[in-house]
């Protein structure tokens, strides 16, 4: 028998691509979240464009169109919700995006107790007291701001280069798929794969719908706790947290970061408000979203949990907003591999 054999010639050629699959993989990370986070864009807007297409008169038979109406429409409503929500608002969050630095300096150098402590009459021990924990803490406020404003700019960029890729899975995605299924699919089994591409759409869309679900939470509680606060421009606080609740921690950290800000800028009570949203993240976090995702995908809740401390663990950020889709992805294969199609 020659040396090596035609078996260890496949095997060794099965590793070497796993392992050059594996490094492109690495590599190109951040290319691939980027694309992921272009695939759950299209999966938020694609209600409205399959709205937008069972009333219209023409081109019913056409994405493109219909995927150009619901961006106008979007370009359209979102400056004008704003407008009605908080007038004025921009001139403001421009005022307030200048004073964040020195706001965020008189927390990071303790100032912020001798002006929290006039003005509700603590007494100078119990100032002293809190600006000395401030200061041990120093270094940890300063790496949060940092990191912060690291991570500003690559999300600036996410926010336009997503919904540009988003237009190409929205138009012509079901092409796409289709395209890769026949390449890759046998004739004996091609029904079974698209079968399986169908499970798996219908997985996002339950997965995006839980998402959307958070967020009007998120809506609704900060919008009434800025009103009971006499925080200004209640809505638009509640839709900013809204928003921002479909971006795993940095979203809510922001979010609060600027209700915090304004609450303190506009002499609001903000330390209620900052009780509140501690309040509001562990019912969040351990109570209503593993309940609205494990209710949505079909895991059970703790296995949500789970997944989600785990995908923090390994990848951050990316890795908290991944988890749970991709666990509900492996959770229809396994289906599948047990039951068949007629299993689901």
């Amino acid at each position: 028998m020659a040396f090596p054999d035609r078996r260890t010639v496949n095997v060794l050629c099965t590793f070497l691509l796993v392992l050059v699959v594996t490094w492109i993989v690495y590599v190109a990370r951040g290319v691939l979240v980027v694309f992921a986070f272009s695939i759950l864009c299209a999966y938020l807007i694609d209600p409205v464009v399959r709205f937008i297409q069972r009333h219209s008169f023409m081109f019913r038979n056409l994405r493109g169109p219909h995927v150009a109406e619901a961006y106008l429409l979007f370009l359209i409503l979102i400056p004008l919700v704003i407008h009605l929500v908080a007038p004025g608002s921009l001139g403001k969050t421009t005022r307030l995006a200048r004073q964040i630095p020195a706001f965020v300096d008189s927390i990071s150098t303790g100032e912020i107790a001798t002006q929290i402590g006039g003005k509700y009459g603590w007494s100078e021990p119990q100032q002293q007291r809190v600006k000395s924990l401030l200061l041990q803490h120093r270094a940890g406020i300063e790496s949060v701001v940092r990191g912060l404003e690291r991570s500003a700019i690559p999300g600036l960029a996410g926010l336009v280069v997503i919904p540009i890729l988003a237009i190409f899975f929205l138009s012509d995605g079901a092409k796409m798929v289709d395209s890769l299924i026949r390449i890759w699919a046998r004739e004996d089994n091609i029904e079974d794969v698209r079968s399986l591409a169908r499970d798996l759409n219908s997985m996002m869309h339950h997965y995006i719908r839980a998402k959307v679900t958070l967020a009007v939470f998120s809506l609704v509680f900060f919008s009434i706790a800025a009103l009971l606060l006499r925080f200004p421009h209640s809505l638009a606080i509640g839709l900013l947290a809204g928003l921002l609740e479909f971006i795993p921690v940095a979203g809510w950290m922001i979010s609060a970061l600027a209700i915090l800000s304004i609450g303190a800028m506009t002499h609001a009570h903000w330390i209620w408000m900052a009780a509140l949203i501690g309040l509001w993240r562990m019912l969040m976090d351990y109570w209503i979203s593993p309940r609205v995702l494990g209710h949505e995908l079909e895991i059970h809740p703790l296995l949500a949990i789970f997944t989600v401390m785990v995908g923090g663990a390994v990848g951050g950020i990316v890795g908290i907003y991944l988890s749970v889709p991709f666990v509900a992805v492996i959770r229809v294969l396994w289906r599948r591999s047990w039951t068949g199609p007629s299993g689901l």
